[in-house]
């Protein structure tokens, strides 16, 4: 094993227990109060199960839009839900080396530009965080305004905002392309084609769009809590933020599988200011539980339309 995959693996093992560390040590000191919560499944809680899944496919067409906008080609809708599908389930390796390398392996089988599908990968977790940290920011101050609370939501937020400035950076197509060109002139020795980056018109139409796998998002979240606590549903919203944002944090995690530990140490830091924080740690466990079931589901998605297209290249 080479020093640098060496010192990944040590950099990823060290986050992980430290979080697991303290997470373990607040779930411990809690322990009575988490054992008097009745948890139970019930419609609500199939109901969050479906909603998370429903997010996948969701994002696969908005995927398959982009590149097909983008001059790839028409791409069938379902087989960019299938790619979609299996680069999320490619998620639990860290840095998504497995998510971007299974949609270049796609599309060079079907002739489609590397740089291209590369472009759009990012646009794609661009448009994700930038729309699971700007509107959730946004609501999280409102909520904080509304119930006149004394929190300094600014020193917490304060290094995601700071996240946000490479990635508008993006949202530019002459600043993305000269950042994009200085890779390709090395490793290709040619500029990419102006048409492979989203006009501004189109680039805001797809950040618009990829808020809503981002809302199914929150809404799974909120039918968890829902299904499990007596909350108020003046804090649905503040609570679906929560989980959209501390996805994103997550998913800037890049040393952590999927975002494991990182994603419960945010919900449990921001839903405490709305739940007892007894009821923020079982709700950050059971939301990271049902989207990994719902993940079983994207599986099953992804093997029924794989079956279904060998059986059309059978026929």
């Amino acid at each position: 094993m080479s020093r640098k995959r060496l010192a990944r693996l040590a950099a990823t093992v060290l986050v992980v227990g430290l979080v697991a560390y303290l997470f373990g040590r607040s779930l411990a000191d809690n322990w009575a109060a988490v054992r008097e919560l009745d948890i139970s499944v019930d419609g609500w809680a199939v109901a969050s199960v479906l909603i998370f899944a429903a997010a996948v496919p969701l994002s696969g067409l908005l995927w398959g839009s982009m590149l097909t906008h983008l001059g790839a080609g028409p791409v069938p809708r379902l087989e960019a839900i299938r790619v979609q599908c299996l680069s999320w389930l490619l998620k639990y390796i860290p840095g998504q080396v497995g998510s971007v390398a299974n949609k270049v392996l796609w599309g060079g089988q079907r002739g489609i530009s590397r740089a291209l599908v590369v472009i759009t990968f990012v646009y794609e977790n661009v448009f994700l965080l930038l729309g699971s940290i700007v509107p959730t920011v946004v609501v999280l101050f409102l909520a904080d305004a509304f119930a006149d609370a004394s929190h300094d939501l600014v020193s917490t937020l304060l290094p995601v905002a700071v996240a946000l400035v490479p990635l508008a950076l993006v949202m530019d197509r002459r600043v993305f392309r000269w950042g994009v060109n200085l890779v390709s002139r090395r490793a290709l020795k040619k500029d990419v084609p102006p048409e492979y980056f989203l006009a501004p018109r189109p680039a805001l139409g797809y950040q618009l769009a990829f808020l809503l796998p981002r809302v199914l998002n929150g809404v799974g979240f909120v039918l968890i809590a829902v299904s499990v606590l007596d909350v108020p549903s003046s804090t649905w919203v503040p609570l679906a933020a929560t989980y959209v944002l501390a996805g994103a944090v997550g998913i800037m995690a890049v040393l952590v599988p999927s975002g494991l530990g990182v994603r419960e140490g945010v919900i449990v830091l921001l839903a405490s200011r709305y739940v007892p924080v007894e009821q923020a740690i079982v709700l950050s466990l059971l939301a990271r539980l049902y989207s990994t079931i719902g993940d079983g589901v994207v599986a099953a998605v992804y093997a029924g339309l794989s079956a279904r297209i060998r059986q059309r290249g059978q026929s």
